[in-house]
């Protein structure tokens, strides 16, 4: 029986600066200390790398990418996608205010995305009537989502996705705290928001009973989970022990972490794939200074190939890419080095090792020997928080 193929991408943050260059935009008024203007995002990447030419078709941002997934065929693309989908002009006050317009939403259609968690800590930018927009739009363009809704029943609720035809993926998406979403924007009984959740026995037990409400054999379920902050390689102990328990506890195959701004660890646990921060696939943070040493212009891409049978993880591609002119260009050898030598320093913490392989990463994990630490230089571990990209 051939594998389910499953393509996890991080944060795809197609407001802002991105939507600017799209044919529809939005008004590119903002409210953050460091710029007024969305066009600011897109003079600083030009300024860095060269002219945007605008407006840029909805395939542009994709660029390379999109030659890939048509070789690798996945089964489904899912996605975070951090941004609201409006054009209302009701901000919350928290600093910076992600939002794309509606009449941009066939740039996802246009990348291949099937569904989109929306747990996240900017999907209410633009306050409840903007997450009500940002559902409709989602909806009208054929996207499906998971982890925001109208109620907590609808927020929590798993996602059914056909797999093209070759069986069932069933997805909850959730947030926690520490990822920046605030409390305010929790979905209730009677109230629209996010799922947001404790890292909590509890909250395993809940996530298991609402797969099996709706879980059938061969089902394979995913939980996409926002959390942590945005810069910084630690994976904190209340990470890992909930990721493990949603695997070993909730029958849960694939754990799909973001919202750290650059690539983290991988874990193999019980032959489930638990990815603890997939990184940005898609920003607007060019000629940002700051945070260089993390790298959030190279991006990845995850295909897992996970068996229909059991949800075991038969293996795992890493797909690396660069930003440039907010568009998905093939990494070159070097970036490839950098990630490969990056991502094994992390990954050996969890006995995986990283290979490179016709242009991609390979995982390995268990059944080869402890590989000796890189004799790379680690960057800090120690969070560094941004006001302007987080």
């Amino acid at each position: 029986m051939a594998p389910l193929k499953l393509l996890l991408l991080g944060d795809v943050m197609t407001g802002r600066g991105i939507d600017q260059i799209l044919p529809h935009p939005c008004d590119p008024r903002l409210y953050e200390k460091s710029g007024i203007s969305a066009l600011d995002y897109v003079r600083l990447a030009e300024r860095a790398n060269g002219p945007i030419s605008r407006p840029a078709s909805f395939a542009y941002p994709w660029g390379d990418a999109l030659p890939a997934w048509k070789t690798d065929a996945p089964d489904l693309v899912i996605a975070n996608l951090e941004t609201a989908v409006t054009l209302g002009d009701h901000h919350a006050p928290k600093g910076i205010n992600y939002r794309m317009s509606p009449r941009n939403l066939a740039c996802l259609s246009a990348g291949g995305i099937d569904a989109c968690a929306l747990a996240n800590n900017h999907v209410l930018d633009w306050g409840r009537a903007g997450l009500a927009d940002t559902l409709a739009a989602l909806q009208d363009e054929g996207v499906r989502t998971a982890g925001a809704g109208r109620d907590l029943v609808a927020a929590s609720a798993p996602l059914v996705l056909e797999a093209r035809g070759v069986g069932r993926v069933l997805l909850i998406a959730c947030a926690a705290s520490d990822s920046g979403v605030p409390d305010s924007w929790a979905a209730g009984e009677t109230r629209p928001g996010v799922n947001l959740v404790t890292l909590s026995d509890e909250t395993v037990g809940q996530i298991a009973r609402d797969f099996e409400a709706v879980r059938r054999p061969g089902d394979i379920a995913v939980v996409s989970i926002h959390w942590g902050p945005n810069w910084g390689y630690e994976i904190a102990a209340s990470h890992r022990r909930f990721a493990q328990a949603l695997v070993g506890e909730a029958g849960v195959s694939v754990v799909h972490g973001h919202s750290s701004h650059h690539a983290k660890a991988v874990e193999v646990h019980d032959n489930r794939l638990i990815l603890y921060g997939c990184g940005d696939f898609l920003n607007d943070y060019e000629g940002i200074i700051g945070d260089e040493r993390f790298r959030s212009d190279l991006v990845a891409a995850y295909l897992a190939r996970v068996d229909r049978g059991d949800g075991r993880l038969r293996d795992l591609e890493i797909i690396p890419f660069r930003i440039r002119r907010f568009r998905l260009q093939q990494a070159s050898g070097q970036d490839r080095d950098w990630l490969a030598d990056r991502l094994g320093s992390e990954c050996a913490t969890f006995d995986g090792r990283i290979e490179e392989n016709n242009g991609r990463l390979k995982l390995s994990w268990r059944s080869a020997p402890k590989p000796s630490p890189p004799s790379t230089t680690r960057a800090p571990t120690r969070s560094a928080s941004s006001p302007v990209t987080c």
